[in-house]
């Protein structure tokens, strides 16, 4: 059943609707934090700021704490609601989200730590052009995923599913083209090996993304697209809304 023909917000007890918010305003949050911390990780490898990227590393612990909390919360709603249909799969796709946000959390951990050491050993900016091109792309995945799990809008994670292709394309190209210039220049392969580990965890978040995008369909639509082609949904996931 399309969560949008469900009754989805006219139940008789107004504090389960209360409960059912909770979640997707909880997750809204940690998708807020967990944005940012991909944003500052990028930001201190590029302005060459030690400082930020401690600031990250510090604040993955705040992302793992959102994760337990948005868990506790659905447990709760299970064992107390046993909800049934689409305010199910609701509370089903914020326990998956939440996962997936906290996986995008490490990968910016990961991002500043490489970020921290190169910037303390004064490694330059080779490969700071790709990094910043991969980012942006990312991040927009990540905050569309969102927006669409917010308004339940299957359209708009559609369009991220399908823009996860791309990325995975300009990791590819950057990767051929860093491994090219560490064959010109030995003396480069150790930072930008480090270049290639940030493009890895970027690229990773980009997948991420998807997973999210994945889980608004699952959620409006009751489809499970993990292993479908997205150039075959069109029809089926946007349909009448």
């Amino acid at each position: 059943m399309d969560i949008t023909s469900d009754i989805h917000s006219q139940h008789i007890s107004r504090q389960f609707n209360h409960e059912l918010e909770e979640l997707k305003t909880h997750l809204m949050a940690m998708g807020g934090l967990v944005e940012k911390q991909v944003q500052d990780a990028v930001r201190s490898l590029l302005d060459g700021d030690s400082a930020l990227a401690e600031r990250v590393v510090d604040n993955d612990r705040a992302v793992n704490d959102m994760q337990i909390k948005i868990d506790d919360e659905c447990t709760r709603v299970l064992a107390r609601r046993q909800p049934a249909a689409s305010d199910l799969r609701l509370v089903l796709a914020v326990i998956r989200a939440a996962s997936d946000l906290e996986r995008i959390g490490d990968e910016a951990s990961k991002v500043a730590r490489n970020a921290l050491e190169l910037v303390e050993n004064h490694d330059g900016s080779r490969g700071f052009v790709e990094v910043r091109i991969i980012s942006e792309h990312v991040r927009k995945m990540v905050r569309d995923s969102l927006t669409a799990f917010a308004r339940f809008d299957t359209e708009l994670a559609l369009q991220v599913v399908q823009e996860d292709d791309q990325v995975d394309s300009e990791y590819q190209s950057a990767m051929r083209s860093l491994m090219t210039f560490m064959m010109e220049d030995a003396r480069a392969i150790s930072p930008v090996l480090g270049i290639m580990w940030i493009l890895r965890a970027l690229e990773r978040v980009g997948d991420h993304a998807n997973n999210l995008a994945e889980y608004v369909i699952y959620l409006v639509k009751g489809l499970d697209i993990r292993h479908t082609d997205p150039d075959d949904l069109g029809d089926e996931v946007r349909g009448d809304r």
